[in-house]
């Protein structure tokens, strides 16, 4: 009788440390990523993406499921995006609970040298 809800409450704390972990893999793939979109380059969308990928296939394979990592550039600040589902171990549970999104990022860096003239667009 009480065996059920024991197992319950067992595979609960999985599903919810699953998620925190995915949470924490996806947060740092974000802030790597926005660290070279912050770099005022040509393909600062390719390497920041490439890079956040790179991240989450190192760290945490198999942990997030259907991964979406896009750049964003809003205002003169950049960064990426990553939106991502956690693994399912409690069955019935609604997929939306398992959503994970992260998003990192900051103002444009470049050199702006001291003489006053402009050095960034």
């Amino acid at each position: 009788m009480i065996m059920p809800v024991v197992l319950a409450i067992i595979l609960l704390v999985v599903q919810f440390a699953l998620w925190f972990h995915g949470r924490q893999v996806a947060d740092a793939a974000a802030r790597e990523g926005a660290r070279l979109a912050r770099i005022d380059t040509d393909s600062w969308e390719s390497d920041a993406t490439s890079r956040a990928e790179q991240v989450l296939r190192a760290v945490g394979p198999k942990l997030l499921e259907g991964a979406a990592v896009t750049a964003w550039d809003e205002n003169g600040r950049r960064g990426v995006e990553i939106t991502a589902t956690a693994v399912q171990v409690v069955p019935l549970l609604p997929e939306r609970t398992l959503t994970i999104t992260a998003r990192f990022g900051g103002p444009v860096e470049c050199f702006r040298p001291d003489d006053g003239s402009e050095g960034c667009p």
